[in-house]
């Protein structure tokens, strides 16, 4: 299978169906599900097996490849950080694409987020007709959102909080959502 982007450091290629213990693995970890889910790992193994992974690998069909979930890499060691992604909504657009990511703990504070954004975005307005890309964050979650403002996104509202996240730490506060246009992007 071949890679769907590559940067300085990493490699991001879609999920294959042998992959489903890399994200029960990343989801177990509470550190990792803070922002999202209290801590909790999302769903049991074997519903991430038999439904998660088969989704994944339709959506690359839906989208001829073209947008998803991507594994990634560290090209130096091979070792799996986490995952991007850029799709859009199932019945959104195909030029307005969420960006969104998940790593490791071991591989917090390396750049590696800024990174593989940057990576995805470059793309997104350089290969693939997109013409915004948005992402989604709680008000607590800074280190996410110094993310997206290194790679050009800018808040252009603000969110509730979602009925499915009352109960999570600073989810009472709400969230962001951030975006950056083709033209901006060329502007950088």
């Amino acid at each position: 299978m071949s890679d769907f982007v590559e940067s300085k450091r990493l490699v991001l290629r879609q999920f294959t169906a042998q992959d489903a213990d890399l994200l029960i693995e990343l989801d177990s970890d509470p550190a990792v599900m803070r922002y999202l889910t209290g801590g909790e790992p999302t769903l049991p193994p074997a519903l991430v097996r038999d439904q998660v992974i088969p989704s994944v690998l339709n959506t690359y069909e839906r989208w001829n490849g073209r947008f998803g979930l991507f594994a990634a890499y560290e090209k130096e060691t091979g070792a799996f950080i986490g995952w991007f992604q850029l799709r859009p909504e199932p019945t959104g657009p195909q030029d307005e694409v969420e960006l969104g990511y998940r790593l490791r703990q071991d591989a917090w504070g390396k750049g590696y987020a800024t990174e593989g954004s940057k990576a995805l975005v470059d793309k997104g307005f350089s290969e693939l007709d997109v013409n915004t890309v948005w992402g989604e964050t709680m008000a607590v979650n800074v280190a996410s959102q110094k993310v997206m403002e290194k790679v050009g996104m800018s808040v252009v509202e603000t969110l509730p909080t979602p009925d499915d996240m009352q109960g999570v730490e600073g989810a009472e506060r709400g969230g962001f959502r951030f975006e950056i246009t083709r033209e901006q992007w060329a502007r950088r």
